[in-house]
């Protein structure tokens, strides 16, 4: 809870320069936060699991960050963990000319979660306000509206769908920025990241600090926090970012339902079934089945004596024919 609250986006202690982004809160050395950060990734999975079988609530991570700050990273490193079944990825890009036909909002609300999901964005509704304020692309008055109508629709999400929102921005610094760019000039396997438009808008470096800045300030609610993760180093981003993961998930409590069927009647039918296949003499791949019928002391409290007896009889018979020798 502690990593949390230092890194939870506040007016007082808002802060989006180059500092910031070499920092590691917590003091935990490297290797440590690596190894942490795996075991909680399962634990993630874990409560990821309890949340789909619970199937009442549900969970939207937002990823923000300027090009090269880790987004796909993270998603690999602490999100990837997850069960792919109550799991979706969306990655937001520049809006196609029908998504330009409607509300800013409209290609957003299609990808939020339903109820037992965990969604994540890979840049989201907050392109509209961030880019667009950098390169004006809407009336400023309209600008200064989508602020407030962002968090009426995280506060809609909250109140009737039961949805969390925690959102991250991936803070570097502009040297970093570059080290990467570089690195993926040198590694053949990234060269189908780099993009002209990535030196482009590096350009505007302060005008979008500028503007996450207030982006920060002005929708960082207490039904949708903003946290400010310092990402220079990647170690620390990943282990940063699975801790508040981890928190938002262990408050969320999902509990796995209780079963919807009588489990006396199931085990009853479980046993028939054994005994069935028993007798028509498909022993063999049934071995562990029968066993756990006949080893298990609340299934044998469940069934009759005589059908016990039998189930066993036939059961050692049957161990005695798989043994002998092939002629």
């Amino acid at each position: 809870m502690a990593l949390a609250k230092t890194l939870r986006a506040t007016s007082r202690s808002l802060r989006v320069d180059s500092d910031y982004a070499t920092l590691t809160p917590g003091n935990l050395s490297e290797k440590a936060a690596i190894k942490a950060t795996a075991t909680i990734a399962k634990k993630i999975r874990d409560l990821q699991f309890q949340l789909y079988a619970e199937n009442k609530q549900s969970l939207l991570i937002v990823l923000q960050g300027l090009d090269a700050a880790g987004k796909d990273g993270t998603i690999k490193h602490v999100l990837g963990m997850m069960n792919p079944q109550g799991c979706t990825v969306t990655g937001f890009k520049q809006p196609t000319p029908l998504e330009l036909r409607h509300d800013f909002l409209w290609r957003i609300h299609a990808h939020v979660p339903a109820s037992g999901e965990v969604a994540i964005f890979n840049r989201s509704h907050y392109e509209d306000v961030v880019v667009a304020r950098v390169h004006q692309l809407c009336p400023k008055p309209q600008l200064n509206l989508r602020y407030d109508q962002i968090n009426q629709f995280e506060s809609l999400l909250a109140t009737q769908s039961n949805t969390k929102v925690i959102k991250f921005f991936l803070h570097i610094s502009r040297e970093e920025q570059l080290a990467r760019f570089a690195a993926r000039l040198d590694d053949p396997a990234k060269n189908w990241k780099i993009s002209t438009a990535d030196y482009a808008e590096r350009q505007h470096w302060d005008a979008y600090r500028e503007s996450y800045e207030l982006v920060l300030k002005k929708t960082s609610t207490p039904e949708a926090p903003w946290y400010i993760i310092p990402a220079d180093h990647k170690w620390y981003r990943n282990y940063a970012v699975a801790c508040i993961v981890l928190e938002t998930l262990e408050a969320m409590a999902p509990q796995v339902p209780e079963p919807s069927v009588d489990l006396n009647q199931v085990r009853e039918e479980f046993h028939n079934a054994v005994l069935q296949e028993v007798r028509l003499g498909r022993t063999k791949a049934l071995a562990k089945a029968m066993d756990r019928v006949i080893q298990s002391r609340d299934e044998q409290l469940k069934l009759a004596g005589v059908t016990l007896e039998e189930i066993q009889a036939i059961n050692q018979q049957a161990k005695k024919s798989l043994k002998k020798p092939k002629r």
